[in-house]
């Protein structure tokens, strides 16, 4: 085993590859007869990095879930934005939506799949989600699940999996995620960079490394799927199944053996980043999206960024888009706005300095003071409150603006969320692609409170440096040609 503290990228580049290509034709042919429709739970709206031309709901409604199963489409997402949720909410809402999708597979006669789309840098509530949703469905039918993979992989987040450890990608470097900043989340925060060992933490022993079972990158690379397929075969009582991955090939030779094991009569649930929906979807590559394929836009009105995660991912990135001397910076005060007494004041002066700056053509940055507050030991839940009411007085900016920007960019995944269905009021969207890796892009429906616009997703753990003022350059190319 290579030592984690030297793992670096050339070293995984030198790895033996495989065909892209006929891991594709390969996962394709299985694909061809797989009928199940398959329903991806996002806890953010980030989940839909590496798809396009798929639907999104924004509610878990009956009515929802119904639409999703008579798409053409073999998947579509499910925005639970559940990652802002206490446990309790999370345990309702998971309930709920098992509930409504064995209702419509039911109504329509259609097995289906269900992906719980997660945090590539293993945040959220897990084991949770999934527990709920196996426990409810398993009582409302006659399924059981054999297993759980678990799968974290996202090559343009730089999160790679190799022998078993989860990775961080820094530059050239390989971080254990264990030893990074995610992993101190006060909220969903882990010691473990293991799989194996990770899962053992979260579950709290009820799942156990020594129980786990393994994909190995060997086995991947060697086309070795009739013994990975065995393998998978054999799991039972829900036991979790850990792949390795540095590339997106891996994820479409191990979703050959996934899709084989289902086929023979396995259930199984899954808890995967963004590139396991994309695979096993039969979703192909496109190109990142050009100004011009962006939402037409005649607007002469600036655009409109809010900043809310605070991740240092996120700072970097802002710090260096502050660089850019045509975009105006608004800093909204979070110590004012979670003061009762002072948080309609400080809403309604930024409000009015955004449409101000909106009206006359000047794109407006607005974001979260940096400082984070630090409630002491002891408090997820009331932190966690804290997060997702800062996150409601963010949305209430885009709310209540009178005037519309020709785009909107949002920085982080509860916030992002709630703009989107708070803020623009958006109940079902389509995922256009992605402006940049791992960036991607919604075009927002009728309904909403500015048809038409593009609204960028922008997560708070993803992009180098430059990335967020490389997106609003391409935005403001997009605004400079259409006003020209």
């Amino acid at each position: 085993m290579v030592d984690s503290k030297m793992l670096t990228m050339d070293i995984l580049n030198r790895l033996p590859v495989i065909d892209k290509e006929l891991a594709e034709h390969m996962l394709n042919k299985e694909l061809a007869d797989f009928t199940p429709k398959i329903v991806v739970l996002d806890d953010d709206p980030t989940g839909v990095q590496t798809v396009h031309d798929v639907s999104v709901y924004t509610d878990w409604s009956q009515e929802s879930i119904d639409l999703g199963f008579q798409e053409e489409n073999s998947m579509f997402f499910i925005l639970t934005n559940s990652r802002g949720f206490t446990h309790e909410e999370t345990v309702r809402a998971h309930r709920e939506i098992a509930e409504h999708i064995v209702n419509a597979y039911k109504k329509f006669n259609r097995p289906f799949l269900i992906i719980s789309r997660g945090d590539s840098t293993l945040r959220g509530h897990y084991p949770t989600e999934t527990q709920v949703l196996k426990e409810t469905i398993e009582k409302m039918t006659d399924l059981s699940y054999d297993g759980e993979l678990i799968m974290p992989f996202f090559k343009e987040g730089g999160r790679l999996t190799y022998n078993n450890i989860h990775y961080v990608q820094y530059g050239e470097d390989l971080v254990p995620a264990g030893e990074t900043e995610f992993a101190k989340d006060r909220t969903f925060g882990y010691k473990s960079s293991h799989l194996g060992e990770w899962i053992e933490e979260k579950t709290n022993g009820d799942y156990t490394a020594d129980e786990t079972t393994y994909l190995s990158l060997d086995q991947i690379r060697n086309l070795a799927i009739d013994s990975m397929t065995n393998q998978l075969c054999l799991v039972k009582n829900f036991n979790k199944i850990v792949v390795n991955a540095v590339d997106q090939s891996d994820v479409l030779v191990s979703a050959i053996a996934f899709v084989r094991a289902i086929k023979s009569g396995k259930n199984f649930l899954f808890r995967t980043a963004a590139a396991f929906p994309k695979a096993i979807g039969g979703v192909s590559d496109r190109a990142l999206l050009s100004s011009s394929e962006l939402c037409p836009n005649d607007s002469d009105h600036g655009g409109l960024i809010i900043v809310g995660s605070h991740v240092q991912k996120t700072t970097n990135q802002l710090q260096e888009l502050k660089k850019n001397p045509n975009i105006t910076f608004i800093e909204l005060d979070v110590q004012l706005i979670i003061n009762d007494s002072t948080a309609d004041q400080e809403l309604s002066r930024v409000v009015h300095q955004c449409e101000e700056q909106i009206r006359k053509g000047q794109t407006v940055t607005v974001y979260t003071s940096r400082k984070r507050i630090d409630l002491g030991p002891g408090k997820k839940e009331e932190e966690l409150k804290l997060s997702v009411s800062i996150s409601n007085a963010v949305t209430r900016i885009v709310r209540d603006l009178k005037v519309q920007p020709s785009y909107v960019i949002a920085k982080g995944g509860i916030t992002s969320s709630d703009i989107g269905t708070k803020g623009l009021g958006v109940k079902k969207a389509k995922v256009l692609g992605q402006i940049l890796p791992g960036i991607p892009v919604w075009q927002i429906g009728s309904e909403s409170k500015y048809p038409g616009i593009s609204y960028v997703i922008f997560p708070g753990n993803v992009g180098t440096t430059s990335a967020l003022r490389e997106a609003v350059d391409i935005l403001e190319k997009q605004k400079t040609e259409f006003s020209s």
